[in-house]
């Protein structure tokens, strides 16, 4: 019987990964042991976490566990340690560009600041890429459990930096929370910047929640979007927008959104036509990295590697990154597809 192709060699392009989400297992572990942090044990013996966000409870245990692992990053060394190992990470997926989303407020009061954490953040990012090769640029994120006016100060420091190493600005945390026609402010100042628009929409809540991230906030790429699914006019009003979607498999199944993988609605959303980013999310809480995502849609959906290019493909068309690279990548698929796989046994 014909064979797979490699997915760690197939280039891809990263837009949805999360800062502290990120970081490895390992590391986790030592920069505890290091300063004496007391790790609950979903952390520690029974990782990844068993997780469920489909009430507020548990979206709460999910964020504590996300403060706790935030609370191991000390020093600037911690900081740049993290870049590079996701940086590395990455690249052993077959990345070729990563968007990496972060929320300079979660890091302020222990780095002296959000515009001194911005600096060591994209400091890192040139370091990391330059060491590994990764195209690498930053996402600023706002927490929509804050004041809309702390999202303004957010998006004002994003565009401060546009076209120095920040490309996007994001809105996270739940999407139950809060009311996201409040932060459009913040985000007509980021479009003002030329800034990429990208906040969390449609994983937690639906395709009404959509709508507000499209009409409020002018979003160019979803993060995560899955269930415009569940609407067929939506979905083709984001097809039509091309508008594209940060589609994360496992953290969907991971926190409740989805019972497994085969429900993740991913041929669905093909089908329609819409631009789709596979992302990890956050593989220190699920953990899944890059090319995991595009393993579990490949058995999950039984999806052919043309249809896998074409996702990496998609990647790159929602991707901030530069027109050489996408480029050269675009080669590269192609000469992924034109290589004959292995026969499996059996």
């Amino acid at each position: 019987m014909p064979g797979h192709r490699d997915l760690h060699t197939l280039p891809k392009a990263h837009l949805h990964l999360h800062f502290t989400g990120s970081m490895r297992h390992a590391t986790l572990l030592e920069l505890a042991e290091r300063d004496g942090i007391a790790l609950p044990d979903s952390l520690v013996e029974d990782w990844p976490p068993q997780l469920s966000a489909a009430d507020e409870k548990g979206w709460f245990r999910f964020q504590r566990l996300y403060d706790v692992a935030r609370s191991v990053l000390r020093t600037p060394d911690d900081v740049r340690r993290l870049v590079l190992e996701a940086a590395e990470d990455d690249v052993a997926d077959g990345g070729r560009w990563l968007e990496i989303q972060v929320d300079p407020s979660g890091y302020a009061a222990r780095f002296g600041g959000i515009t001194t954490f911005t600096e060591l953040v994209l400091d890192c990012v040139r370091d990391a890429s330059e060491r590994t090769g990764l195209g690498m640029a930053v996402v600023i994120a706002a927490n929509r459990t804050r004041h809309p006016l702390d999202a303004r100060t957010l998006a004002r420091l994003a565009g401060q930096y546009a076209g120095r190493g920040v490309v996007g600005f994001g809105l996270s945390n739940d999407e139950r929370r809060g009311r996201t026609g409040e932060f459009a402010g913040a985000f007509a100042i980021a479009e003002r910047a030329g800034l990429l628009l990208a906040p969390h929409g449609g994983e937690l809540r639906g395709p009404e929640h959509i709508r507000v991230c499209l009409d409020e906030l002018h979003a160019d790429r979803l993060g995560h979007g899955v269930r415009a699914a569940e609407d067929p006019a939506l979905l083709d009003r984001i097809v039509q927008a091309g508008v594209a979607l940060e589609v994360c498999p496992v953290s969907n199944v991971a926190l409740g959104v989805y019972s497994d993988l085969t429900s993740v609605p991913l041929p669905q959303l093909i089908a329609a036509g819409a631009t789709v980013a596979l992302g990890a999310d956050d593989p220190l809480l699920f953990g899944s990295r890059l090319a995991g995502q595009y393993a579990t849609m490949r058995a999950a959906h039984d999806l052919d590697d043309a249809t896998l290019a074409d996702l990496a493909r998609s990647s790159f068309a929602a991707s901030r990154a530069p027109a050489e690279l996408i480029s050269a990548a675009t080669g590269e698929i192609t000469d992924w597809l034109s290589v004959v796989p292995e026969r499996m046994s059996g």
